[in-house]
């Protein structure tokens, strides 16, 4: 297959299947990176029930970088990787500082954000601002497995990154983009997931009785009011004290608790 045959492929199919997403609808390059960081490690399914209540409570770059960090979690509650919160309101926050209140529309520039990397940037560069960027995410990786590497196990990002340069759409990638992502998920859904065949795939560990869970249900009850001792917090979500007390020092680590005496509040 020649990438016109392939990209009529993707097309076509996105022609005909493509979902219609709120971030897809939006040209404010702020919206756009909110949903990329939000998209990091979240299904699209949670997004949705988030992301326009996000932009309702902090509808620009300003009103974000000044909120409490409180309020900004308790928009994030249920996405999950509550760490990508507090570096997007640091992203808002040196956006205004370093470059007047605009997205920045390099890579270098936008990867010198709190945690944006590579992938993240290419992706607002795309949607933002139109700008042809390879990059790899997890559907797009299922679409080049899948049509290239039908029959190869392990494969590596390195062997994908050239295929995904030499279709891409240059005059139109966000468009393109959309499609892969689309085809992806399809690809996904219809049998064996294509991207269990990378050199990167993992199998998630259950939710259930995580550390990640111990850290959301500190993270809720911390939002949701007072400081609390530790004790307080193993008392009130059923948790082993030296469980909350692993998950109080991580998140500490990460800056969004700090202890105040035996009390534990967001930072």
């Amino acid at each position: 297959m020649d990438t016109a045959e392939f990209r009529e492929l993707v097309l076509g199919y996105y022609r005909e299947h493509g979902r219609a997403l709120p971030w897809r609808y939006v040209a404010d390059p702020y919206a756009v990176l909110v949903s990329e960081v939000m998209l990091q490690q979240t299904p699209v399914s949670r997004v949705l029930r988030s992301y326009e209540a996000f932009l309702e409570r902090f509808p620009d770059m300003r009103s974000l970088a000044e909120a409490p960090l409180a309020d900004v979690l308790s928009a994030w509650s249920g996405l999950g990787y509550n760490r990508r919160a507090r570096s997007l309101k640091l992203c808002a926050e040196t956006v205004l500082q370093a470059h007047g209140g605009s997205v920045p529309q390099t890579l270098e520039a936008l990867m010198a954000l709190p945690g944006i990397g590579y992938a993240t940037a290419a992706q607002v560069l795309a949607f933002a601002y139109g700008v042809p960027v390879p990059f790899i995410e997890t559907n797009i990786r299922a679409v080049y497995i899948h049509h290239f590497f039908a029959d190869a196990e392990a494969v590596p990002d390195s062997a994908l990154l050239p295929l995904v340069a030499e279709t891409l759409d240059r005059e139109d990638p966000r468009t393109w983009y959309y499609a892969l992502m689309d085809y992806g998920t399809h690809l996904k859904a219809k049998g064996p997931n294509p991207g269990r065949r990378s050199a990167t795939h993992k199998r998630q560990a259950r939710f259930e009785g995580s550390m990640r869970q111990v850290r959301g249900a500190v993270l809720r009850k911390l939002v949701a009011g007072d400081a609390q001792t530790a004790e307080e917090l193993a008392r009130t979500t059923g948790f082993e004290k030296v469980r909350i007390a692993a998950a109080l020092e991580a998140l500490a680590a990460e800056g969004l608790l700090v202890q105040q005496g035996r009390l534990w509040r967001i930072a």
